[in-house]
């Protein structure tokens, strides 16, 4: 049985991997718990799954993908390949400090089910930050996020929430926020963070539009995920009232006024709008069936505990 499973995602950090797990593993043998170490190998060309290799350790456990599918992608293969109760993740660029683990522990043994860091004193540049906090105003609006840093990659997590969780695009991101969507309790500490010394950092701005894209969907997700129809339902049915409401108008213009409609734009506004509040009835009603079918062998709620 193990109790704890680190899982790190690497791409091109041959020079961080090694030192590392050398810092993990003093961390770890002062807690006298079972463990297993699973790095990801997203993909590197500058040598990390060979010195990966190089760690002759019975608790390290190689993931090597084909080519570079994202941190997302990393992380989701970690976790369904982790076979501890508590999962734990950090960045393998040294910024994360391995020894706040036993802090996370001491808040997961409290009762909560995701300890999140929060780095308070960032090394990062001011690019990083500035964009970090236009991303947390994002958040907090969209989809009332109030944790202070989603972008810290050292978490822990109880195994049982990463249970049928599947991540995709750039969702690393916002883990907690569908964990909580399933009623699981975050907890927020302090952590340290370092500057990078080795390698590059992989942040560049297509990440953070495709964030804001994920924001959009997850929002979506939170909202209308179990009855789609209420959204575009709704706007259909908002777009072919006012559509019909030109259409009453033209049609008091005409009947009472005895004035022409022929060569109004308002005509042709009018019948665009019902045409477009039909089709989007038509798409909530196709999004329900297949809301429906994706819900057939599973449950759009998360039951904690059954008492007899």
């Amino acid at each position: 049985m193990v109790e704890l499973s680190i899982v790190i995602p690497a791409y091109n950090e041959s020079k961080n991997v090694t030192i590392l797990y050398r810092k993990i593993t003093d961390v770890l043998k002062t807690l006298k718990k079972s463990y297993e170490i699973i790095y990801v190998d997203d993909g590197s060309r500058d040598g990390t799954y060979e010195e990966l290799k190089e760690i002759k350790d019975k608790h390290v456990k190689v993931i090597r993908f084909r080519r570079n599918f994202g941190q997302t992608a990393a992380l989701d293969a970690g976790f369904k390949e982790s076979k501890g109760d508590v999962v734990i993740t950090l960045d393998s660029d040294l910024q994360n400090d391995p020894a706040d683990i036993p802090r996370l522990l001491e808040k997961i043994d409290e009762g909560f089910d995701i300890v999140a860091g929060w780095r308070y004193d960032r090394k990062d540049t001011f690019s990083k930050r500035f964009i970090s906090k236009g991303a947390k105003f994002l958040r907090k609006v969209l989809l009332n996020d109030k944790l202070p840093d989603s972008g810290c990659t050292l978490r822990a997590y109880r195994k049982e929430c990463l249970e049928g969780l599947n991540l995709y695009g750039e969702m690393h991101r916002f883990i907690h926020v569908i964990l909580r969507m399933k009623g699981f309790r975050t907890a927020v500490i302090k952590v340290k963070h370092h500057s990078r010394v080795y390698g590059k950092t992989k942040y560049n701005m297509s990440r953070t539009f495709k964030s804001i894209l994920d924001m959009f969907l997850l929002k979506f997700w939170m909202k209308y995920s179990a009855r789609p129809i209420h959204l575009f339902g709704g706007v259909g049915l908002i777009t072919s009232f006012v559509g019909f409401l030109i259409l009453l108008y033209l049609a008091y213009v005409r009947l009472v006024q005895g004035t022409g409609i022929a060569n109004r734009p308002a005509l042709l506004l009018s019948i665009l709008l019902m045409v477009i509040g039909i089709q989007f009835l038509i798409f909530g009603l196709m999004a329900d069936i297949l809301t429906k079918i994706y819900y057939t062998d599973k449950e759009n709620y998360n039951i904690k505990s059954i008492e007899a």
